[in-house]
């Protein structure tokens, strides 16, 4: 590993490791799980990187490795639930982070992103809550961009559903 790819990583992962912590989180809904995760996908693209083997695109890369880890944890651990989230306290960001009014929204936005298909969700989550582009979620699931932008599309719907059925 050369210098410029060292110092590219260690800022992609300042840049990157809550992000990536959400991205795994909102998947999981597990804060331990999601922090070990977040970690781990750093650590294996570190030894990727220190291999000798090349990245184009790092950021996506990350994302990439983080969503195998967590598909490969859901279907190691097929039981999932929404308790945990509430159990937590739902913070994705930090409690210093997340003003109090907010929080019970969140929580609310999290109990209908659970509802979505785990694809709509995954799409809905790297998009809004990632603030990536369709182009770097497809780079990330290997989907074109495409299906990208109608899953976010038609994930966004759903959720407008759940919430104007709840209301």
């Amino acid at each position: 590993m050369n210098q410029s790819q060292e110092e590219q990583f260690l800022t992609y992962y300042e840049e990157l490791s809550d992000a990536i912590f959400r991205h795994c989180y909102f998947r999981l809904y597990n804060r331990e799980e999601a922090r070990d995760l977040t970690q781990e996908a750093f650590i294996k693209t570190w030894q990727y990187l220190a291999g000798g083997k090349e990245v184009e695109n790092l950021k996506a890369f990350i994302y990439r490795v983080a969503n195998n880890l967590v598909i490969d944890y859901v279907r190691k651990k097929k039981s999932l639930s929404l308790d945990e989230l509430h159990e937590a306290g739902f913070d994705p960001k930090g409690d210093d982070q997340i003003k109090a009014q907010h929080a019970a929204e969140i929580r609310e936005l999290a109990q209908h992103l659970e509802k979505l298909p785990d694809d709509y969700r995954e799409a809905v989550t790297l998009r809004y809550f990632n603030d990536l582009m369709p182009r770097e979620i497809a780079e990330i699931t290997g989907e074109s961009e495409n299906v990208v932008s109608v899953r976010i599309t038609r994930g966004v719907q759903k959720l407008r559903e759940h919430l104007h059925h709840e209301r």
